[in-house]
């Protein structure tokens, strides 16, 4: 499951706003912004929200021991 700073991480790697991201994920800004402060529990919002950064080559790196992080995918 991704984190909520990874989700402010990858929408700042693709230069996103709160609206843009809203926007692109078919969920509403303020719902963007409890996903990003933790503010909401894991659902249907927060996957909407993941799949639509993943559209835009975000990838999502998992924890191994260093923190989990994100980073644009390679062409």
């Amino acid at each position: 499951m991704v984190t909520s700073a990874q989700i402010r991480a990858a929408r700042g790697l693709l230069n996103w706003t709160v609206r843009d991201l809203a926007d692109k994920s078919g969920v509403h800004r303020n719902t963007v912004t409890r996903i990003e402060t933790e503010a909401t529990t894991p659902g249907h919002s927060i996957a909407a929200v993941q799949a639509s950064l993943e559209a835009a080559g975000v990838e999502f790196i998992p924890e191994n021991g260093g923190g989990a992080g994100v980073r644009l995918k390679k062409d």
